[in-house]
């Protein structure tokens, strides 16, 4: 087989995975009306918030262990795992008779999500060719995307055509079982990373996967690059938790912090996950609600196709910031309009053209630039403890806002909610603006040494001279 076909198909297969994420976290969005009846699962808005965002829990966990069981295991081994944890936990989740069920099933599924979210890019940046990572590793974060449209999508037509079926949200879930075994039974047919298998002694194995996935005569240079890349990582001497006495390490720990945190408290997986009640609550019935939300799945697809196009464009900061005050500005409109316009039969409309206004800013600017600037600032030594405490961060406040925003909405209303999401955008704003450097035309040694340069309490340290410093 053609080496370009194989990798389309190892990109097809495996972006299953950012599939499965984008369905699992955005199918809640329609099922949530139908689950809360009192002939369901009757929740609350507490318990609404609970089975929503126990994912988001699970998730930030899934990403922590993801990264280690890959390492362990293999990316192949590990996403043929997570394929089999999303079938069951789907399946599970299905067919939950009450809500502690469900709330055990919705962990496991975020378990799934996180460590997809890891492993998946992990092994598309591995197979890829160094002219296309970019563009490989990318299709992960349109697939995420997409299976959120595709979750927005079947939840109206389900809803729109059995919505008066009690049960038509188990239907809504199940669906996530068929992607969740094309991911399993694909993933059994395609290769392990080149790359991990040179880190297990397996050189010769590495370079056969190699000859299939590269241009005749590419794969040899390239096998001898991986084999020096990997020998010389083992002489390095991972950062602990010891590396923040340096004041360089902290203050490039805390702008990674500052950047998961910005992401999140833009409120934009409120919308994600809770569209169909935000629209509900403007005005709009469950079946009206659940087709008008789809336009926030097309939206979000669109934008990522634009901000990718933008990275190579424009600064990062720019990028950010543009993106930071468009959300804040539609994160006011809607606070204002929906107390201003409460009752009017104008206001969901309204409030939908605000939402997908919100989203071209935070699909299209925000997140693009959230994950490449995780990925470019952390050292070499220092990627492993700064993303992994970063991404971790990014997870919990996820959940910390799904968890609250349904209790929110019942006791501040839809005003007061989004008002208090746009002050947090403001400081968020304000945050970038005074500590966000620039990274855009820089190499990752020149972002290094900007930090190392930089004087904060007392004289810099080197990393490795840590213990000297006490």
């Amino acid at each position: 087989m053609d080496h370009r076909k194989f990798l389309f198909i190892i990109i097809i297969v495996s972006t299953f995975g950012g599939l499965l994420f984008g369905y699992d976290t955005g199918v809640i969005n329609g099922a949530l009306p139908y689950m809360s009846d009192e002939s369901q699962l009757n929740l609350t808005a507490f318990t609404e918030g609970i089975v929503t965002s126990v994912l988001l829990f699970g998730a930030a966990i899934g990403a922590v262990l993801g990264g280690r069981v890959s390492d362990w295991k293999g990316r192949k081994t590990t996403i043929i795992y997570l394929a089999g944890l999303f079938f069951i936990s789907t399946i599970g989740c299905t067919f939950a008779p009450n809500v502690e069920v469900m709330v055990l099933c919705r962990f496991l599924l975020g378990l799934a999500v996180g460590g997809a979210s890891v492993t998946v890019p992990t092994y598309l940046a591995e197979m890829a060719p160094v002219e296309s990572r970019g563009r490989m590793v990318t299709q992960n974060e349109l697939m995420i995307v997409t299976g959120q449209l595709m979750a927005f999508t079947i939840n109206a037509i389900l809803g729109t055509s059995i919505g008066d079926n009690a049960f038509v949200w188990r239907i809504m879930l199940s669906v996530a079982a068929v992607p969740a075994l094309l991911l399993f039974f694909g993933m059994l047919r395609l290769p392990e990373s080149p790359r991990y298998l040179v880190g297990k002694n397996k050189t010769k194995q590495a370079g056969g996967i190699l000859d299939r996935i590269r241009q005749d005569g590419a794969s040899e240079g390239e096998l001898s690059e991986i084999v020096t890349a990997v020998a010389s990582e083992r002489h390095i001497k991972k950062a602990t938790y010891r590396d923040l006495t340096v004041p360089w390490v902290r203050r490039i720990l805390f702008i990674g912090l500052g950047i998961a945190v910005v992401q999140q408290i833009t409120g934009v997986n409120s919308i994600m996950y809770y569209g169909t009640e935000i629209l509900r609550d403007a005005g709009f019935a469950t079946e009206a609600a659940l087709v008008a939300n789809i336009a926030n799945g097309v939206i979000s697809v669109l934008a990522t196709f634009v901000g990718i196009w933008l990275l190579g464009k424009i600064g990062r900061r720019p990028m950010l910031l543009a993106g930071q005050i468009g959300t804040v500005g539609a994160l006011l409109l809607i606070g204002i309009f929906s107390f201003t316009m409460e009752g009017s039969t104008a206001l969901p409309y309204v409030i939908i053209s605000l939402t997908v206004t919100f989203l071209a800013f935070q699909q299209g600017a925000i997140s693009p630039v959230t994950w490449l600037m995780l990925s470019e600032i952390f050292p070499l030594r220092l990627r492993g403890l700064g993303m992994g405490v970063s991404v971790f961060v990014l997870w919990m406040v996820n959940f910390l806002i799904g968890f609250s925003f349904p209790i929110l909405l019942e006791g501040l209303g839809l005003s007061t909610t989004f008002f208090i999401f746009a002050f947090l955008g403001v400081l968020a704003i304000a945050f970038v603006a005074k500590f966000l450097p620039e990274t855009k035309g820089k190499t990752l040694e020149e972002l290094e040494q900007y930090f190392r340069n930089y004087k904060s309490k007392g004289e810099d340290v080197p990393l490795g001279k840590v213990s000297a410093s006490k």
